[in-house]
């Protein structure tokens, strides 16, 4: 498995993996017909333009992108990271390509924030699970989204970095 920073020719990949964890993922929140009509030129759209700020990697395994993650400054929180995305195809749950990835967002939120955030859909309990045993906590806030034309809750999990970034060590 090899995770390397994700360049303008893994765009059409990155949304497929987006795109199939999502359908894989969240069945049983949205149900199969709405998440077949997720539409993948606009997927690709935003993966091109998260890959453009830099702050995307992705894992290959074989020559393949099986799975990537996207970081950048918080949407809620002013001062702090945030990890926006991060999607493994289900045929490589279980490869170690999570894990690595995780590593690769903490290493880039590491190096410009001393804390970051990310949100999760509350009735996910695999992402939960994972995101937990990377060392992320609960923090308590949560708010309502919608995707797909459904209200669903999200809870926001926090880590902290504190002594591990930046110049001045705050």
């Amino acid at each position: 498995m090899l995770v390397r920073p994700a360049r303008p020719e893994d765009a059409a990949a990155v949304a497929e993996v987006h795109v199939r964890t999502w359908q894989a993922a969240y069945e049983h929140v949205f149900g199969a017909e709405r998440l077949a009509a997720i539409d993948h030129t606009r997927r690709r759209t935003l993966a091109e333009r998260a890959i453009a700020s830099g702050n995307v990697a992705v894992a290959e395994d074989d020559g393949k992108v099986v799975g990537f993650v996207s970081v950048g400054p918080s949407t809620d929180v002013d001062g702090e990271g945030e990890l926006f995305a991060i999607y493994v195809l289900p045929e490589a749950w279980g490869s170690g390509a999570g894990p690595q990835l995780m590593d690769a967002a903490k290493g880039l939120l590491r190096a410009s924030y001393s804390d970051a955030t990310l949100y999760v859909l509350e009735d996910n309990p695999r992402a939960r699970r994972f995101y937990e045993r990377e060392g992320w906590v609960l923090d308590g806030v949560t708010k309502a989204d919608e995707f797909l034309g459904l209200p669903v809750p999200e809870v926001r999990y926090r880590i902290s970095f504190a002594g591990a970034h930046g110049a001045s060590g705050a």
